[in-house]
């Protein structure tokens, strides 16, 4: 489920687009929980002010219901294809007249760039959450975020901080509760990274000379291009240890690659290390072996 703003005016008000990823994707989803959510969502004139074409007149009503103790990964990283999950769990406190293991009542995760009340992007499950009751007026559930890169859930801006909320549903009536500010996390450009070092053997003392490149997701071709003008640290480790030393510090260039030269002095392994961004998570290359001789 994901639901994104767009700029389109309908009768005076805010289009939003409540997509759902294509069904070969959602074989084993739930299709009418990701279908009545983001009906909900786009639908509601409430404080969300979320509205379609196709939006019922009537606003729904608030179930009542909130969330507590959510827990999401600190980052969540993707790539351009490859379809990304993350786990979240949050305490769901409901009045005592629903019985959230009815199969009229539903609740997920839900992950926003804004505000809840007007996001830019909204993303949630294909599933709802599997919730245990702890109390007559409580329970403990877990569900998950999907996220569809080649489908275009994201654009390249979409890397950075999101909020995290949850929504709980009742089918029978359409009415809901939509609470956020729960907890964030890092939506983030998965990032690659590569090294050669050359010549190889080398005599002692003679120049090694270290290339790769430092390159990340695209999620608007979907393809991978090299990031620019970051910094990069080489690193050695000898043949006969397991920490890696810090040689020296440059930046990449305006397509990404990198290029340095060091001295030979021992055989060892030479790699690049990105520290990582807000957008970009942290990587290192496998280290490349250098017979010095």
């Amino acid at each position: 489920m994901r639901i994104r703003a767009t700029v389109a005016a309908v009768s005076g008000a805010l289009a939003l687009s409540a997509l759902a990823v294509p069904a070969a994707q959602a074989a084993d989803a739930a299709p009418s929980f990701r279908a009545e959510a983001a009906k909900v969502l786009a639908g509601h004139t409430g404080s969300t002010a979320f509205r379609t074409a196709d939006a019922d007149a009537d606003a729904a009503a608030d179930l009542g219901v909130t969330f507590s103790n959510l827990k999401i990964a600190s980052a969540v990283k993707v790539g351009t294809t490859n379809h990304v999950t993350t786990t979240v769990t949050y305490t769901l406190t409901h009045g005592a007249n629903y019985d959230v293991t009815s199969d009229d009542f539903d609740s997920g995760p839900v992950i926003y760039k804004g505000s809840i009340d007007s996001p830019e992007v909204l993303l949630g499950g294909e599933a709802p959450a599997s919730c245990t009751v702890t109390s007559t007026t409580t329970a403990k559930c877990t569900g998950k975020i999907d996220i569809y890169p080649a489908a275009g859930d994201l654009i390249n801006s979409d890397a950075g901080k999101w909020s995290a909320g949850a929504i709980a549903l009742q089918y029978s009536s359409d009415d809901f509760s939509l609470q956020g500010g729960l907890g964030s996390t890092l939506v983030q450009r998965y990032s690659k990274l590569t090294v050669n070092a050359s010549p190889e053997p080398v005599k002692k003392g003679k120049t090694v000379t270290v290339t790769g490149k430092l390159s990340r997701a695209n999620w608007e071709d979907n393809e991978y291009h090299g990031y620019a003008t970051q910094s990069v640290k080489l690193q050695f480790r000898k043949k006969s240890s397991s920490t890696y030393t810090t040689l020296k510090t440059i930046k990449t260039s305006s397509t990404g690659t990198l290029k340095t030269t060091t001295t030979a002095t021992v055989d060892g392994y030479f790699r690049y290390s990105f520290a990582g961004t807000s957008t970009t998570p942290a990587v290192s290359a496998a280290g490349d072996y250098v017979d010095v001789r």
